[in-house]
């Protein structure tokens, strides 16, 4: 195992990408939501396919790639397991939006998705959809609500995530092979990404 070194710079092998993580949590429920809550529909048991093809229309820019690399019983392992829930925000019947939790912890539970569709962007649904996960989120239970983003992300997503309430703790450096090369996702995904 090679080591980033921690001070200056890393070079990667042509091939590979890498990403400052940063997690951040929330300790208590917010007082007041950070906006008029989106109403979201749970998917309890969603249909492979559907997901698979949403989560591509909202995250392949953003070089989400996870829950494409890993198979369908791994897949529906996850999203069918009774500790995680599927939201979607809709509209005109479409859905434009994910939020899944998971709970396998119910003291702790995760954000794991959060992310609108390309057209939904930019149009105030983000800090709404953030208040309806949040308020399915918090149970009784919870003490702690936490998510992580990295610098493929939306470059406004740290600060989305702070003026909703929550507070970073950590980073990590993730580095992987990119996902444009291995065939896994298109080429021309994440363009502002370099291919190298």
């Amino acid at each position: 195992m090679t080591l980033l070194n921690l001070d200056g710079y890393t070079d990667l092998p042509a091939g590979k990408i890498a990403a400052v993580v940063t997690y951040l949590e929330m300790k208590e429920r917010p007082a007041a939501p950070p906006a008029e809550p989106l109403p979201l529909r749970p998917v309890p048991a969603p249909d492979l396919a559907w997901y698979r093809s949403l989560y591509a229309r909202i995250g392949l820019d953003w070089l989400w790639t996870s829950r494409l690399l890993m198979t369908d019983a791994e897949v529906a392992a996850v999203l069918h397991h009774p500790a995680n829930a599927l939201f979607v925000a809709e509209e005109a019947a479409d859905a434009i939006g994910i939020v899944e939790l998971d709970r396998r912890n119910p003291e702790d539970v995760e954000i794991s998705f959060f992310g609108l569709v390309p057209g939904a962007t930019g149009q105030g649904l983000g800090p709404r959809m953030m208040a309806a996960a949040l308020g399915q989120a918090w149970q009784p239970e919870t003490r702690r609500v936490w998510l992580h983003t990295c610098t493929l992300d939306h470059p406004g997503a740290v600060s989305f995530y702070r003026r909703c309430g929550f507070t970073p703790y950590k980073r990590a450096i993730e580095v992987m092979d990119d996902p444009r090369l291995t065939g896994a996702i298109p080429r021309e995904a994440a363009p502002r990404v370099p291919l190298i």
